[in-house]
C-alpha cells in the first residue's frame, strides 16, 4: 500500500499550495488599500479556494494515515 501514501502526499501538497495561494490573494488585497467593503469582498472571493484546499489537504493526510495503517 505504498502507493496510497504517495497519493496522499500529493493530495496534501496540492492542498498546501492552494492554502498558500489563498493567503497570498488575501495579503495582496490587504496591501492594496481597499475600502472595508472591497476588502471583505476580496476575502469572500478567496474563501472557496481556502476551504477547498483545506479539504484536499485533510483528505490527503487521511489517505496517508490509511496507507500507513495498511502497510
Amino acid at each position: 500500500m505504498q502507493w496510497l501514501i504517495w497519493v496522499g502526499a500529493v493530495l496534501s501538497l496540492t492542498g498546501f499550495i492552494g492554502l498558500i495561494l489563498s493567503i497570498l490573494k488575501v495579503n495582496r488585497a490587504r496591501k492594496a488599500g481597499l475600502s472595508d467593503e472591497d476588502l471583505r469582498a476580496a476575502v469572500q472571493k478567496a474563501m472557496p479556494l481556502n476551504l477547498g484546499s483545506l479539504f484536499l489537504s485533510v483528505i490527503g493526510l487521511m489517505t496517508i494515515m490509511l496507507g500507513m495503517s495498511f502497510s
